[in-house]
């Protein structure tokens, strides 16, 4: 189950998010929902199309059991496997 304190260790693909600080004003504001993510990217579906943001550079809010919950990007900018502890195969 996603809380606020391991969703930074979670899979997002499929939540709801809002970029709400960022180093391009014209992004603050931007919402949808997650339909992608690679290590330095988050693909959004977005009332306006699909949006590829990057994901450094930007703070994220996430609304996890009715509270929103804001996730640096830094914290985020990682290959989904490895963020969510994948298992290594040896």
């Amino acid at each position: 189950m996603i809380t606020a304190e391991n969703i930074t260790s979670h899979e997002l693909i499929g939540l709801r998010t809002e970029i709400v600080e960022s180093s391009n004003s014209q992004i603050i504001g931007l919402n949808g929902t997650i339909i992608d993510e690679t290590k330095s990217m988050i693909t959004i579906d977005t009332a306006n199309g699909t949006k590829m943001i990057a994901k450094l550079n930007n703070s994220w809010k996430f609304s996890i059991d009715n509270k929103d919950i804001t996730v640096n990007g830094s914290k985020i900018a990682k290959r989904p496997f490895d963020r969510i502890g994948g298992k290594t195969w040896r």
